[in-house]
């Protein structure tokens, strides 16, 4: 019964939907971009679009859409997604801004000599258009999601 209800959950796989899209797009878009191909984008965080943002707009409209804009998962949904997208562009991007920093530290104090240190991840955040990116693909998953399983 409970495999049932999961198989009939719209919100979660809108939201499953909504996630892959978004990393299966990074590496096409990357390419479009810088005319290379970084098929390990697949499975990182980081680029374009935003797979955070994606996830949880989609989760917060396929609630609003499927569930109801009146409830209070719905404004629980709403308060998750702002800190996720506040957090992509914000505070996940500064540390990516570090790691670039610490990195050159790293290569202009060693430079000539083998660096035994591994690198920081310097995308771990994303720009303003990558957040934007995601929550544009997240919203028309879900209102896709909703105009074709919507009650």
């Amino acid at each position: 019964m409970m495999l049932a209800e999961l198989l009939r959950n719209q919100v979660l796989w809108t939201t499953i939907a909504a996630w892959f899209l978004a990393q299966f797009l990074k590496p096409f878009l990357e390419y479009l971009e810088t005319r290379r191909w970084l098929w390990g984008l697949w499975f990182s965080s980081g680029g374009n679009p935003s797979s955070h943002s994606a996830l949880v707009v989609s989760a917060m409209l396929a609630i609003g859409l499927f569930v109801g804009f009146d409830t209070p998962l719905f404004a629980l949904a709403l308060a998750l997604a702002m800190v996720v997208v506040y957090d992509a562009a914000g505070v996940r991007r500064e540390a990516g801004r570090h790691a670039e920093r610490i990195n050159l530290l790293f290569q202009e104090l060693f430079s000539g000599q083998p660096i035994s240190e591994q690198q920081l991840k310097e995308v771990i955040g994303h720009t303003p258009l990558e957040v934007l990116s995601g929550v544009l693909l997240g919203s028309a998953t879900a209102l896709v999601s909703y105009v074709l399983f919507g009650r």
